[in-house]
């Protein structure tokens, strides 16, 4: 069985450019968490958009893509996210733009799940995606200045239902035997590593902070972005099927 790090997908020279740009993010911002005038700080402001950048070029490079739409709406997705990444980068306050990029982003991803599997089919499981960022959320109420509490909430309700989208899609495929579902496994996978992500972003955030907090937020959030990305390579049988009527 191909692994979950390194699927069959090309190019693969691509990955140990990604590594790197992901690591030499990491690297500068737990410098610049120490000191933020290190200057190793290039590193996190070079690094931190180049690793998105690779990764979208990734899916524009896929040569087998399980459908044109699903790769673009994954690509645009993506780039959605290589927007936030810069927004949040930057010295001024964009937190609340950053976090619109990245709601756009979640958008794209739920709309590339749902051209091939009816939104909420497994109604449990966006259940329990959801119950999960609500209660992060009430958790983190206190500590929610007023003025960010709706785009939180906002964007806690589309992450979230991204997450459930895809595990139903993966579920589903999988129920059905479905070529598609390895796919769909790699993009539930990427889901939730990104709202895991995400969490540990909003608890370092909101309520105290992490030890080594860029470590487990970027290191979570590029594994995401990749596993995402890697859904868009698709076998031949799993590219006829992406043709078929959408799973029901």
């Amino acid at each position: 069985m191909p692994s979950l790090i390194f699927p069959n997908t090309r190019p693969r020279w691509l990955f140990p450019l990604i590594a790197c740009a992901a690591v030499g993010a990491i690297v500068g911002g737990l410098a610049m968490a120490q000191d933020p005038a290190s200057p190793w700080r290039w590193l996190h402001w070079i690094g931190k958009p180049l690793a998105t950048v690779f990764i979208l070029l990734l899916v524009w490079l896929t040569r087998l893509p399980v459908s044109a739409r699903y790769r673009r709406w994954i690509a645009t997705g993506i780039g959605f996210s290589l927007i936030g990444d810069v927004l949040l980068m930057l010295p001024a306050d964009l937190f609340v733009p950053g976090l619109a990029a990245f709601l756009l982003g979640h958008l794209c991803f739920i709309a590339a799940f749902v051209g091939d599997s009816r939104f909420a089919a497994r109604p449990i499981l966006l259940l329990a995606s959801l119950g999960y960022g609500a209660i992060n959320l009430c958790l983190l109420w206190g500590s929610i200045g007023v003025p960010l509490r709706l785009p939180v909430i906002v964007y806690v309700i589309v992450l979230t239902g991204m997450g459930g989208q895809a595990m139903g899609r993966a579920q589903g495929f999988s129920m059905h035997g479905d070529p598609r579902v390895r796919g769909a496994r790699l993009a539930a996978i990427g889901a939730l590593t990104f709202m895991l992500s995400d969490s540990l972003l909003a608890w370092n955030r909101f309520h105290a902070a992490i030890p080594w907090a860029t470590f487990w937020v970027l290191s979570t959030y590029y594994l995401a972005l990749w596993w995402i990305a890697c859904s868009v390579q698709s076998s031949n049988e799993a590219t006829k099927a992406g043709a078929a009527k959408p799973l029901h």
